[in-house]
């Protein structure tokens, strides 16, 4: 085993360990000694892949959905790609929910913000691209971030509220705000720049 395969093993053995503490107890409550004696791995190697629990718990969302995520056309598998979210949230909700307890509303976005971010430049990028214009890069991130905070905001209101509302009626209301106003809003703005 290459040291690559060696070191994924483990991370993902840590991760595997994470989920299993996350369902007894509050993230803030599991230590890194458990986790390690968890995997049979000393603490210098739980530090050499990760710098903290939160860091590992960023790591096992990478690796479990956001990586998955990004491999969506997003332009044209939308749907796809945040039903996929949607789905790995409820097959994941004590983890979700245990992390949002942990953490709070504010961290939890913040702890997504990056990747989320992410895909949505790449969906504006992706309508840019479809409408055969340019915008100048401080308007994309605007949008990026307008977008960001907005769905969001909605996913971690449906993590803690999940059994008041409809995933099929979110997922479809927000595949409707992006399919109608994204590209709108970047032609406006396209024409704005020709004026």
């Amino acid at each position: 085993m290459t040291n690559k395969e060696l070191s994924l093993k483990t991370k993902k053995s840590l991760a595997a360990a994470l989920k299993k503490a996350m369902e007894k107890k509050a993230l803030s409550k599991v230590t890194v000694s458990e986790l390690c004696a968890a995997c049979n791995v000393n603490r210098k190697t739980f530090y050499y892949h990760f710098t903290d629990i939160y860091d590992l718990l960023k790591w096992m969302f990478e690796k479990e959905a956001i990586e998955i995520v990004k491999q969506f056309d997003m332009i044209v598998n939308t749907a796809d790609a945040f039903r996929f979210i949607m789905e790995y949230v409820e097959n994941n909700k004590h983890i979700i929910n245990c992390a949002y307890d942990s953490m709070g509303y504010e961290e939890l976005k913040r702890f997504f913000y990056t990747d989320i971010n992410g895909l949505m430049l790449n969906v504006i990028k992706s309508g840019e691209d479809n409408l055969e214009i340019s915008l100048d890069k401080d308007f994309e991130e605007y949008l990026a971030k307008f977008y960001t905070e907005a769905s969001a905001g909605i996913l971690i209101d449906w993590i803690k509220n999940r059994s008041n509302q409809d995933k099929e009626t979110i997922l479809q209301n927000l595949l409707l705000i992006y399919r109608v106003s994204i590209p709108e809003i970047l032609k406006s703005r396209a024409e704005q720049n020709l004026k």
